[in-house]
């Protein structure tokens, strides 16, 4: 099992069975997780300093400020925490903007527990060092 304990995700998502799901996965790896059921609440939180992330899963559609404009609120105060867009709604034009907004990534619902699991391990994971033989 991953262990990334310690580790500041922001799940954001107004689906409550989702919000879980995801919740419930990340805990599960030690993770300290923060939700927010509407992007107003998160982009608050974020660029009031009051919350610091080391990684965010963010919705694209949640209500009173979308998954782009929040990523772009997030990417004022933090330019290199990986974004991870979740949506079920999927377009070139919402793939770029998402992109252009500053997403690391770009997923399509539904999402399952390996493919969450490949994303933390990519991004937050301890690096393994290699040493050079002379």
């Amino acid at each position: 099992m991953l262990d990334i304990t310690g580790k500041r995700i922001a799940i954001v998502e107004d689906d409550i069975a989702s919000l879980k799901y995801y919740e419930t996965l990340l805990r599960e790896t030690g993770a300290e997780v923060s939700t927010f059921r509407n992007g107003k609440e998160f982009v608050e939180a974020v660029t009031s300093g009051k919350a610091v992330f080391e990684m965010v899963f963010m919705d694209f559609l949640v209500p009173l400020v979308n998954g782009i404009d929040c990523t772009r609120a997030f990417r004022q105060v933090n330019r290199s925490a990986p974004v991870i867009l979740i949506t079920a709604y999927y377009s070139e034009q919402t793939k770029n903007e998402a992109y252009i907004a500053g997403c690391t990534e770009y997923n399509l619902k539904p999402i399952f527990p390996d493919k969450i699991y490949m994303i933390l391990e990519k991004y937050l994971a301890p690096r393994r060092a290699y040493q050079m033989n002379d």
